[in-house]
C-alpha cells in the first residue's frame, strides 16, 4: 500500500514534470536492510554520486513487485517510508556474482568505489539476505545490475571527475 506522503511525493513529481503521464506507473522501495544504510545511501543517490543499484535476481523473481523495470520509476524512500527521490531505471543487466565490473561497483557510489570494496560489502549484504528467502548466495549467483537516473529532487552537487 502506498502511503499518503509517498502519493504527494509523486503528485509533487509530476507537477513538475507535465510531460509525464499521471496515471504512469511506479514502485515504492528503500535500499538496504536497515534504517541507517537506506538513508545513507538514498543521500549518495541525492547528491549524483550513486547512479546504479545491485539486487540478486532472485530475490525479484521471488518479489517481482520490487523488481526493477527498464524504464521504470521509483520512489525511493527512508527505511520507514519518507520518500526521498524519484529515480527512473536506464539499464538492467544479469552478471554472475563474480562478473561485476569495476564500472558498476564505481557507479555504485558506496565506500571508496572500488570493485574489491564492492564485492565485500555486497557479498555480506547478499550473504545476509539469501538466507531470509531460503536461498543459497555464492560467487555465481545472479545479480541484477541496475542503472538508474535521479529525476526529482535534482542533484544540486556536481561532480568533480576525481569523484
Amino acid at each position: 500500500m502506498i502511503s499518503k506522503a509517498v502519493e504527494q511525493f509523486w503528485g509533487r513529481f509530476l507537477a513538475a514534470n507535465p510531460h509525464i503521464d499521471k496515471s504512469t506507473p511506479y514502485q515504492v522501495w528503500y535500499f538496504s536492510d536497515n534504517s541507517e544504510s537506506a538513508q545513507e545511501l538514498a543521500e549518495l543517490v541525492t547528491i549524483g554520486r550513486k547512479t546504479a543499484t545491485a539486487s540478486l535476481k532472485t530475490v525479484n523473481e521471488i518479489e517481482p513487485e520490487k523488481a526493477p523495470i527498464d524504464g521504470g520509476y521509483s520512489v525511493v524512500t527512508s527505511f520507514e517510508g519518507e520518500p526521498l527521490c524519484v529515480l527512473q531505471t536506464t539499464e538492467i543487466r544479469h552478471l554472475p556474482f563474480n562478473e561485476v565490473d569495476a564500472e558498476f561497483a564505481f557507479d555504485e557510489g558506496e565506500g571508496d568505489r572500488t570493485l574489491e570494496d564492492w564485492r565485500q560489502a555486497h557479498w555480506d549484504y547478499f550473504s545476509r539476505e539469501a538466507p531470509l528467502y531460503g536461498l543459497e548466495f555464492d560467487e555465481r549467483s545472479v545479480i541484477c545490475c541496475e542503472r538508474f537516473r535521479l529525476l526529482f529532487p535534482v542533484s544540486t552537487k556536481v561532480q568533480s571527475p576525481s569523484e
